[in-house]
């Protein structure tokens, strides 16, 4: 499609976070490994061309996955949609069709149980213009109509609430991010309220503010309520990217901004942050001021573990973070790379993420102990798949994420990688 411009793609803010690759991202060469492979791959086929934001997010404690695809429009076939989806084992199920009426749809989360969580696009005009989701920026079909936040199950997708101004007015736009297997969601939700942060209509459509939130069913499991959590620094934005199964939940505050294509929200993030026992608490930075790449937090596990990015010492570059115990720590680059985001930490302490060199070619990365290790070295080489992202991971040690098909690196696919059997350190 003529309209999309930008080569830049890696995992997004859900994946999620930033991660740039190029269009047509080389594959590249690797060291063979002299070790047997830690991780088999089982691929879950195309996302869509590599220009796309189609990828995988999120692996359940039982294997299933969330993520999207883009395809070419059925009603338009010179423009594009994006769908959400479920992958269960090689199985792909689309679940953002019919949606909520609207052309686009994500899923982000999705639990142990199969409920799933995303934005989609409905039918009702977006009263105040506005390209919350990105499908114009994205080069996608937009049809000018809000995007909520959803929760879907059985086959039923159900909007669910934003917030509401003084006057008592709901907000119109809404993402729910990721979901535990207790069924509490961490996204953000508009309040009706101006923001004056907005960089203005020559710039942005974006007007509104948006608020990191926690949706939660409380017993005896009718309605589902929304709970508005606290900024840091005054901040008038921010969104809870991962819950865990305490119901702490991390995220990022700051203010608001044009649409990033990379980043994939309206959020200019100037502080990660850890949402625990109804405190926001600052998790600080590795040097920079969030006006390069942000600052944002986008995992953490039941230990209280968090990871992260943020821009460096200058506002030169970003590296992924951990912070634990009141400290913050750079989790570095791969040798040889320039950049990384750390994106996702398990229960076992495994670190996932990418690390990116200086023009831009990303490859999938797990820290372990803070020692940084390229996981396509952990794979056979005879895989069909260059891995370069890891986003998400479970109980069982499977990871998730998004690769360039070797034959034909324009090519984005989902994979899913599973440990080999009798191998701890995989682990």
């Amino acid at each position: 499609m003529t309209s999309i411009q930008f080569a830049p793609k890696w995992p997004r803010f859900a994946c999620l976070s930033l991660a740039l690759a190029t269009l047509a991202a080389p594959v590249c060469a690797l060291a063979q490994s002299t070790n047997s492979p830690k991780y088999t791959i089982v691929d879950l086929g195309p996302v869509g061309p590599s220009w796309s934001q189609g990828q995988p997010f999120t692996v359940s404690g039982n294997g299933l996955v969330s993520g999207e695809t883009v395809l070419a429009d059925p009603n338009n076939p010179t423009e594009w949609v994006s769908q959400a989806v479920l992958w269960e084992r090689t199985s792909t199920k689309v679940i953002g069709s019919p949606g909520l009426g609207g052309p686009n749809s994500v899923a982000y989360g999705v639990n142990i149980w199969g409920q799933a969580t995303g934005q989609a696009d409905t039918q009702t005009p977006d009263p105040n213009g506005e390209d919350f989701c990105g499908s114009t920026a994205l080069g996608l079909t937009h049809s000018g109509n809000t995007c909520v936040p959803f929760l879907g199950q059985n086959g039923a997708m159900v909007a669910l609430p934003r917030l509401r101004n003084s006057a008592g007015t709901e907000g119109s736009n809404g993402v729910a991010l990721e979901i535990n297997d207790f069924g509490m969601v961490a996204g953000t939700a508009e309040n009706g309220e101006v923001d004056s942060t907005c960089p203005g209509a020559s710039v942005s459509p974006q007007t509104i503010e948006f608020k990191p939130v926690i949706w939660m069913k409380p017993f005896p499991w009718s309605q589902v309520l929304i709970r508005e959590l606290a900024t840091v620094d005054g901040d008038p934005d921010g969104i809870a990217f991962a819950i865990n199964h305490r119901g702490q939940a991390v995220g990022a505050s700051g203010n608001c901004g044009p649409f990033n294509a990379i980043e994939q929200n309206n959020l200019t993030p100037l502080h990660a942050v850890l949402w625990r026992n109804d405190n926001a608490i600052d998790l600080g930075n590795l040097g920079g001021d969030g006006r390069f790449a942000g600052i944002y937090a986008t995992g953490l596990n039941d230990h209280g573990q968090v990871v992260g990015t943020s821009d460096t010492t200058g506002d030169a570059s970003f590296h992924g973070f951990l912070w634990q115990r009141g400290h913050i720590t750079d989790l570095g680059t791969l040798t040889g790379d320039s950049y990384s985001s750390a994106i996702a930490i398990g229960n076992n302490g495994l670190v996932l993420g990418v690390s990116i060199s200086a023009s831009f070619n990303p490859r999938a990365v797990l820290w372990r102990n803070g020692t940084a290790t390229d996981l396509n070295t952990l794979v056979s080489q005879d895989s069909a798949l260059y891995l370069e992202s890891a986003c998400s991971i479970n109980d069982k040690g499977e990871i998730t994420g998004f690769a360039a098909l070797k034959s034909n690196p324009s090519e984005s696919h989902a994979y899913l990688a599973k440990p080999v059997a009798g191998d701890g350190d995989a682990h």
